[in-house]
Parts: C-alpha cells; structure tokens; sequence
C-alpha cells in the first residue's frame, strides 16, 4: 500500500484555516486573509485503517508495551523503540525504553533489549523515561524522549502523577550506532515546559516527531497547559520547536500549530508536513509545516501512540514517499501492547 495513493491524488475545495485555541487568555488569532486560503481536502470515508497483531512485542503475559517510536530501516533491518512497563503496570509515567527489529516489515520483531534507563537521581528523568522517537542525521542515532523526576516534596520519593507539580521534559540521548549505547550529553533537555502558566505546554511536554526541513531540525511536540488542571489530556495542543543542530538549543514556535494534538503523528507529505492526532480524529497539512488545516476529519478506527515507518528519518535517504504501515498501541485495564497498522484507502 502507497500512501502516496491515500493522501496525494485529492481535490481540491476551499476551508475554513484553523482556530488555534491557546490556554487560559492566551488566543491565537487568524487574519481574514489567512482565514481564506483554500487547501486539499481528504473525504473522511475514503481513509481507513487496518490492523494486525505481531509476534515478539505483541501481546505477553509478563510486559506491557507501548508509545512506539516512528520506525527506521538500517541495512536490510528495521528499528523500532518502546515504553516497557511490568504488568499489571500500564503507564508510561512508570516505564523505561526498550528496543527491537524486525526483517519482514513489522510483522515479526525481536526485543533486543534495554535502550535507555532512567536517569541519575536528582535528574529530570530519574523516575521514568518513556515515549521515545528517532533521528539519524549525519552519522549519529538521535533518540527524543520524555522523562520526570519523583514529584518533589514527596517524602518517599514516589511519582504521584497529579496535574500541578509533575512536570515533564524532553531529553535526547545519542548513539553510534542504532543498537546503542544511548548516552546523555551534558544538559540533555531539549524542550521543557513554558514558564508562563497561560501557555499551552506550561505543564507537560511530550511526544516528540522529528522531521529535517529547510536545514533545520524540526521536533513537534505536545503540550498540556497547568491551568486546565485534571483537564489538561483533553486539551492538548501540539507545537514545534526548530534549532541546527539535534542536540539544540531548540527555539519554540510562537504559537500552538494544532488543538487538540494529542498523540504527535507527522510525517512528509508531497514537500508539505501531514499530521495524524488521534484526540481530534484527523489529518492536517501543511505546505510550511506551521500553517496547519484539516485535511480529512472524523476518522474511525485511528491507531493510538502510532508510529510509522518513516525512510526520511534514515541517515541521508531523500525517500519522499512513505510506504504507510507503522506500529501502533492497543490497551485495556492493566494491559497495552503493541500491534501493526496500515493507512488504506478506497481506490481514489
């Protein structure tokens, strides 16, 4: 499957841009000229998705798994990283990253181990580290992940995981080589959240999506504003942060590129940047990559925390198109494991 078929060959119709809904009193706003530009539009009915259960980080008695990373093709292997939890543990917020590979397209994996652990005590990630993705860029395996610390002032050192104190950061770890050792630099956060209370990651910063554009390292990320409090998963928005080099120091865009933007998804898409949001049940693109508008909505059956095999994000490989199958997650009480899932489409 092609999904160059699914989200290139479409119509062309006028919408309505985005209202990009900040946190608190924080709005922001669309001029009228911006409010007409016309963009593709992907009837919703024409996008499906299919879904497969794998062998080897699938569903096991001993582990949960979850929040895959985009996937990567070294030689004639396949990579993929994963939060790893012991059952009946389901959250991530408890998890350290794991990988595996896999020779036959993501149908059959192999758990090759532990890629990266928490981090020293008193460190931002010293309680858990989780939601990995990857970056190879010149020569160097680039891994963004989110990590929190024990919430502080709790006297037994635990994680409460409540909505005012438990911040969380994205770090990067690097590598020579995609089977590790993943090691730290010095100083490692890439992204924490905002200082001011009315923004929309003032709280929590996560799901980081990697993309290399105009000669810039591109992260997208999600964000959760403090002020919604118990609120904050239903609000999130995702936004992008742009520096030149992978390690930083990142530089945040103005302003939220997408409401309710949970579960960061993006990927090339005819010289543009398309995005999956799983809370919002759709699809947005955008020709600059900041400018986002829905490109198909109301969509059934999306997969949760995908990841999706990316040849862009391979060292040097100008591929443009992407083959459409990635990983994703599946989760019930007490248990979440991983399962393959691809973007079909009816013949357009």
């Amino acid at each position: 499957m092609n999904i160059k078929r699914s989200l290139g060959y479409i119509p062309l119709i006028a919408i309505s841009a985005l209202l990009f809904c900040a946190c608190g009193n924080k709005q922001a706003k669309k001029t009228e000229s911006e409010a007409a530009v016309s963009n593709t539009e992907i009837p919703s009915e024409t996008v499906r998705f299919s879904y497969s259960e794998i062998e080897g980080i699938g569903q096991d008695s001993v582990y949960n798994r979850r929040d895959p990373s985009d996937i990567i093709k070294v030689n004639n292997t396949y990579y993929i990283w994963y939060t790893r939890m012991d059952k009946p543990v389901r959250s991530g917020y408890w998890g350290t990253i794991w990988y595996a590979t896999s020779t036959d397209e993501g149908h059959t994996w192999k758990e090759q181990g532990l890629a990266l652990d928490v981090g020293e005590a008193g460190s931002f990630d010293s309680h858990s580290v989780f939601t990995p993705n990857i970056l190879v860029y010149q020569g160097k395996y680039y891994m963004y992940y989110t990590g929190v610390q024990p919430t502080l002032g709790n006297p037994n050192k635990d994680f409460e995981g409540n909505s005012t104190t438990d911040f969380t950061a994205i770090g990067v770890a690097v590598a020579d080589s995609p089977d590790g050792p993943f090691k730290r630099p010095e100083n490692n956060i890439v992204i924490a959240p905002s200082k001011v209370s009315s923004d929309f990651d003032s709280y929590r910063v996560d799901d980081a999506s990697m993309l290399v554009k105009d000669g810039k390292i591109w992260l997208y990320y999600k964000g959760r504003c403090i002020e919604y409090g118990k609120q904050g998963p239903k609000k999130t928005q995702m936004g992008v942060a742009m520096a030149n080099s992978p390690e930083g120091p990142f530089q945040k865009y103005a302003k939220p590129l997408v409401e309710r933007g949970h579960e960061v998804l993006i990927w090339n898409q005819n010289e543009s940047v398309a995005s999956l949001t799983s809370l919002s049940k759709s699809i947005h693109w955008a020709k600059d990559g900041l400018d986002f508008k829905p490109l198909a909505e109301n969509l059934s059956s999306i997969p949760m925390a995908p990841g999706l095999y990316r040849p862009h994000l391979e060292n040097d490989n100008a591929a443009k198109e992407i083959p459409g199958w990635g990983i994703c997650m599946r989760q019930s009480k007490g248990e979440a494991h991983l399962l393959r899932f691809e973007i079909n489409n009816l013949d357009l």
